[in-house]
């Protein structure tokens, strides 16, 4: 439905001139939104359900980051910033909570106004809300964040952009933003932009500064001290305009939050357990189980903890690239992934202790069903005929590998697949039909053990194949630049969802993206009918229909054969010093626990 401006409605019938005027008649303010349905919580909650009200403050929090680092703003693609900055110095217009699927309170706005149809959103801003320099936060400075960001700023805000179709104050402390296209999630993320000072930037540009010129935000913490490539830490504002308000009840409870930088994971592993660094992210359940009997966890000053949550594992593995003409072909992607022997490499690596991940939205409602599809998603599938690859209907399930580093099965049967592809093996080498020889390069970081152990397996067995692989360490800004550039053949690959996704899923997977330099579709999808598929997500109007758009979007990922799945990530594993505390209430995002120390506090 289009956004509700009135000089069209004297083109429009009567019958839908009614419905935009019932939805406008609809529309009032409120002090929350929800994807669907309505916010758990009443317009008079005192705090979030899973925060500790109780919380003293003080102390500090003091985690590690490999690398290093040349930029402290989050908010531009230029640079190397430390990944925590997103979170510790940003506040947008509303705030999430991590006990509902997709519910948004009011923050930076005290109410939020949508129509029925969604078309657009109006927020209207707190008085006594504020920069940290103590100046207030205006209307100007939200449609200057919105704007820049959307054209300058970051890739992951332009998606959002494109379908604004105005943006306009309505009040002294009002702004409206009406949609160009039919989205109803669309209102949820425009609460979720960043707002950024405007007359920080008149002068440099968003993009123009220098190390020095760190983003001031209305947030709880801002930057107080760092040094290029060694630490940044951050103070608590004791004049945060926010601290009485219910949504931040029992957060933000340190007075320092510090990262130190280290050349690799296994000496930042040693500066936690010589007491340098308080707070630890554990990945490797055989390492969790193995090696964490050092004299400071015997004694019980770094104290093991686990934090379950209920989200979708999402992808973890090893993706490839398919603008790289050795992965072009869907045939020659499902051999490498059974050439990949799960079944070994998980008991080498974490003592089989961890389950393979199934698809890209298993553990939840969200995932596929095992075989074949069926009701909604399947009325969906269908739609698009012969755009689906193979399995994509009928379903897919992964090779089961051997606990022989052999695995004879598999490999028989990958090599069949590269024949049918036109490979052939000729004098030990695995060569297309021009005579070429199949070599490709796997690109690792420097220091990440792990990653070199896997490649070094899967490197052998594909040697029995006749394919080579390069296997290049390099550190983390080449890394990040080789990935932004799309220069890999396969790289190891993260990617977290979420029980609400949406928009974020064309910038995952979405043909628009996928020769932008920075872009997130890593592996280069270009599909019509995921394209449609996301659409049909977007435009759900029901929570059935949603699900089953989401399960055919799995399948068809799956059915790409672009990664090679790895092991569910489980509970947050994280070591801590004994004095720091977090709620036991866990919300469904528990794992939100694992990965900021928002909710955190310390008992010294």
């Amino acid at each position: 439905m289009r956004p509700v401006i009135f000089p069209r409605l004297k083109q429009a019938t009567s019958a839908a001139a009614l419905v935009l005027l019932a939805s406008t008649a609809q529309a009032e303010p409120q002090h929350g939104i929800a994807m669907y349905g309505d916010p758990a919580l009443p317009a008079d909650y005192t705090a979030l359900p899973y925060a500790n009200v109780n919380a003293p403050q003080g102390g500090s929090f003091v985690e590690g980051n490999t690398g290093g680092f040349d930029s402290l703003n989050p908010f531009i693609r230029k640079g190397t910033v430390p990944w925590q900055l997103r979170f510790f110095i940003s506040e947008s217009l509303m705030g999430r909570s991590w006990d509902e699927p997709f519910t948004l309170y009011g923050l930076l706005a005290e109410s939020i106004e949508v129509p029925e149809d969604r078309s657009w959103v109006e927020f209207t801003l707190r008085p006594e809300a504020k920069f940290s320099d103590g100046s207030p936060v205006t209307v100007e400075d939200v449609i200057w964040s919105y704007e820049t960001l959307g054209t300058e700023g970051h890739p992951r805000y332009r998606g959002f952009w494109g379908k604004v179709d105005k943006i306009e104050q309505t009040g002294d402390r009002s702004v409206k933003i009406s949609f160009n296209v039919e989205d109803r999630e669309l209102a949820l993320i425009a609460g979720m932009r960043p707002i950024l000072k405007k007359s920080q930037w008149e002068e440099i540009g968003l993009t123009g500064g220098d190390l020095n010129d760190i983003p001031l935000t209305s947030a709880p913490y801002v930057v107080e001290d760092y040094e290029g490539g060694r630490y940044v830490s951050l103070k608590r504002n004791p004049d945060y305009w926010g601290k009485d308000l219910a949504f931040k009840q029992g957060s933000s409870n340190f007075d320092e939050l510090r990262i130190e930088f280290f050349g690799d994971q296994a000496v930042l592993f040693e500066a936690f357990k010589a007491g340098e660094l308080n707070f630890y992210r554990e990945g490797n359940a055989e390492k969790w189980a193995s090696q964490y009997d050092f004299p400071a966890v015997q004694s019980g000053e770094i104290v093991k903890s686990e934090v379950g949550h209920e989200r979708p594992t999402g992808m973890v593995g090893y993706v490839m690239n398919s603008r790289s003409p050795v992965f072009a072909d869907w045939r020659v992607r499902e051999a490498m992934i059974t050439a990949f022997n799960f079944t070994y490499v998980n008991e080498t690596v974490t003592g089989g202790r961890q389950e393979r991940i199934g698809s890209y939205f298993s553990n939840s409602h969200l995932g596929l069903r095992p075989g074949a599809a069926e009701g909604k998603t399947l009325e969906l599938l269908q739609g698009f005929g012969d755009q689906l690859l193979p399995g994509t209907i009928e379903g897919l399930t992964l090779p089961e590998g051997d606990a022989s580093p052999r695995n004879r099965t598999d490999i028989k049967r990958a090599s069949d697949l590269l024949a049918e592809a036109g490979w052939t093996v000729t004098d030990g080498k695995m060569m297309d039909g021009e005579g070429r020889p199949f070599t490709f390069e796997s690109v690792i970081r420097q220091g990440d053990k792990e990653a070199q152990t896997i490649m070094e397996i899967y490197r052998e067995a594909l040697s029995r194949l006749g394919i080579t692989m390069e296997i290049t360490q390099v550190d983390n800004a080449q890394f990040a630049e080789r990935r932004d550039k799309q220069d890999f053949d396969m790289m190891p690959y993260v990617r977290y969802l979420s029980l609400s996704p949406g928009n974020e899923q064309n910038l995952y997977w979405g043909t628009a993206q996928a020769d932008i330099e920075g872009s997130r579709n890593l592996m280069g999808v270009k599909s019509e009918a995921i394209d449609a598929t996301i659409n049909a997500m977007l435009t759900a109007a029901s929570s059935e229909d949603f699900t089953a758009a989401t399960r055919a979007l799995d399948r068809q990922l799956m059915a790409g054969r672009y990664v090679i799945p790895l092991w569910a990530g489980g509970p947050s594993r994280i070591a801590h010093g004994k004095e720091l505390q977090f709620p036991q209430n866990t919300p469904i995002y528990g794992d939100r626990i694992g990965w900021t120390p928002d909710l955190w506090w310390s008992e010294e």
